[in-house]
């Protein structure tokens, strides 16, 4: 028969004193003290599962005296208990400890990991939308609650509020970012169910209007000539008017680096990283545009940017910043920055009428080295 261990008591532990080696004080039933020789006293429990010894014991992050007697004791019964039920008491402190870190993850530590994850496989355009998302609309609301408490009426309520702004196409962007931010929590096993999923279901109705709405070609002349008198900042002017002779895009456009412009050559060649489709793209440039550029190489040459940003120059000009100009314009509803990319496509055998139009460089300062955000409309 074993020799039954002798109880421990406070006065034993108190007294005994750290040697050059760990030792054990035992209490029975697979409850010890391992002494250190720095004297910390740190609890361990012993046992066996399966027939076989189980290593690494169990052991408990607070020392004697932070965990007396008594509560080791009962954390004893507990795993003693849990082995009666045919349960591992070591992996069941594990997947407590598991849960417990899972329940803590914010929404905001997921869904920045998701970007960081993501990023790098997106285009420019992308990354900075997403970005722009999260940090405006998504953290604000949610960023702060644990990611596995939040409900599918939370984020209804989240998405009715972008849409109470009227717009739309950014609620249609912020509900694929919280199914797509979700599935990735799903993968790290940090969510158990996506409530990001049918969203759409209760979305508000699309307005009855085109997405990227456009004046027909006839009337370009037109818009032309109100670009040239409207009160505008030249930056706004040069860009839009090389949209119309482009065909770019808005985003490639006004976060374009003059690396990418060989006016010798008369090219533009966007790098797969900056495009949708994730592909190079070499734009031929008409001789209208590279008069352009040359120009606009005099006031912002001194930039990495062709069109940096009124207030901070490393970053693009505002998204907003063509529309506006637009609408300004009386535009509004008629005519889009993305709507000009339809226009090549439309009544080519009028492009001849809207030669002349383009020809002209537009009336702005010629000094060179001056700053954009003082250059006159």
């Amino acid at each position: 028969m074993p020799r039954q261990a002798t109880p421990l008591t406070d006065s034993t532990i108190k007294t005994a004193r750290p040697k050059e080696k760990p030792y054990k004080l035992t209490d029975g039933q697979g409850l010890y003290l391992d002494i250190k020789p720095n004297g910390s006293k740190l609890w361990r429990f012993k046992y066996r599962f399966g027939g076989r010894e189980m290593t690494p014991v169990i052991s408990w992050r607070l020392s004697y005296p932070d965990l007396s007697l008594v509560k080791a004791r009962l954390r004893r019964t507990e795993a003693r208990a849990m082995l009666a039920e045919g349960l591992d008491p070591g992996a069941q402190k594990k997947a407590a400890k598991q849960a417990q870190k899972t329940e803590s993850l914010t929404f905001e530590t997921v869904s920045r990991e998701w970007f960081a994850y993501n990023a790098p496989r997106w285009a420019d355009s992308t990354a900075y939308k997403a970005k722009l998302y999260l940090e405006n609309d998504l953290l604000p609301s949610i960023g702060s609650r644990p990611i596995a408490a939040i409900t599918r009426p939370e984020l209804v309520d989240l998405v009715r509020k972008v849409e109470s702004r009227g717009t739309l196409n950014a609620a249609g962007k912020i509900r694929q970012w919280l199914h797509q931010i979700f599935r990735y929590g799903l993968a790290r096993g940090v969510v158990e169910n996506n409530p990001a999923t049918d969203l759409d279901v209760v979305a508000a109705p699309p307005k009855a209007a085109r997405h990227h709405p456009h004046v027909p070609f006839a009337e370009l002349p037109k818009l032309l000539e109100q670009l040239d008198a409207a009160k505008l900042n030249a930056l706004t002017r040069w860009a839009t008017r090389l949209l119309i002779l482009t065909a770019a895009r808005p985003g490639e456009l006004r976060a374009v680096p003059w690396a990418e412009f060989d006016l010798e050559a008369a090219t533009w060649t966007i790098p797969k990283e900056r495009m949708k489709a994730r592909r190079p793209h070499v734009v031929p440039l008409p001789r209208q545009a590279v008069a352009i550029l040359r120009q606009l190489q005099e006031v912002t040459g001194r930039y990495d940017l062709v069109f940096p940003g009124q207030q901070n120059a490393e970053r693009p000009m505002s998204e907003n910043t063509i529309n506006k100009a637009l609408r300004l314009m009386g535009y509004e509803g008629r005519q889009t920055g993305h709507g000009f990319r339809h226009l090549p496509t439309e009544h080519r055998a009028e492009r001849p009428r809207l030669q002349p139009r383009l020809d002209r460089a537009p009336a702005c300062a010629r000094r060179r080295r001056r700053n954009p955000r003082h250059l006159p409309g």
